[in-house]
């Protein structure tokens, strides 16, 4: 079962999820409940997380208690699922660096700050140094990808974005070990080795149980993978984040069929779970 140490989403996280995931495109309020309550969130909580979602605009009202996804959570739902098939937008490296320089920019706006950060962080960037960052030129658009994402994630439009190359020795090398102390390749065995692990007891569980535990496992790898700076070889072995991410496929098919068969059991959910 899942632990105290996996975390329990907010009603917010969790119906973002359901909806954002491809899951179910229209969710009724009924539902949400049903789904909030196997976390412990009351009725009133899922009830204040919705109309905070739809003022939010993530979310909108298709009818009387029936809600989907608005423009920015429709923006939001395809970062998330890019996951799936985010190998298929890499090439090989030649060894150039996609480069982008935002020492000159304003750190007083923190919401500004906040997007640039998170849009260096989903594109796998680092600083090499002082508001120099770079990763390897391996999308298979080019710089001109990269720079489209990072402006469409909150990256400021004046900012230059550029491909580099023959750094001098010494900046090249730390380049290339910029992800190290991330320990990605272990990560990627240590989460497959997880959902291996869960896929084997899901059967024997409840259907709550199943549900919090494919919930949890399932969320920690996604966020795993999207952020994952999607590295090319000699930098790591794509080989094993690509199992990782066949095996979270695979996983993610049987925790919808778990979550499908709770949502429409309609069952009252009993205490959440914490024992190992």
């Amino acid at each position: 079962m899942i632990s105290p140490a996996d975390g329990v989403p907010t009603p917010r996280q969790l119906l973002l999820r359901i909806l954002a995931s491809g899951f179910d495109s229209h969710l009724e309020a009924s539902r949400a409940t049903r789904a909030c309550a196997l976390f412990g969130h009351s009725q009133n909580n899922t009830r204040v997380a919705l109309n905070r979602l739809q003022s939010a605009g993530l979310i909108e009202s298709v009818g009387r208690g029936i809600y989907r996804l608005g423009a920015p959570g429709r923006a939001l739902a395809a970062e998330i699922i890019a996951w799936r098939d985010a190998e298929s937008l890499l090439r090989d490296w030649s060894g150039g660096w996609v480069v982008t320089v935002t020492g000159a920019l304003a750190r007083s706006d923190r919401k500004a700050l906040r997007a640039r950060e998170r849009a260096l962080a989903l594109l796998g960037l680092c600083e090499l140094d002082s508001g120099l960052f770079v990763r390897p030129d391996n999308f298979a658009g080019g710089v001109a990808f990269v720079r489209q994402r990072l402006q469409a994630l909150g990256l400021e439009s004046h900012v230059p974005v550029f491909l580099a190359s023959e750094f001098d020795a010494g900046r090249e090398e730390r380049a290339r070990g910029l992800w190290a102390d991330a320990q990605l390749e272990a990560g990627y065995a240590e989460g497959q080795r997880r959902l291996e692990a869960s896929s084997q007891r899901l059967a024997s569980l409840t259907v709550e149980d199943a549900a919090r535990e494919a919930y949890c496992l399932g969320d920690q790898a996604i966020r795993r993978l999207v952020f994952d700076p999607l590295l090319p070889a000699p930098l790591v072995n794509p080989v094993a984040r690509q199992a990782f991410r066949e095996t979270m496929r695979r996983y993610d098919e049987a925790g919808r069929r778990i979550w499908q068969r709770y949502l429409d059991s309609g069952a009252e959910p009993s205490g959440l779970a914490t024992a190992p």
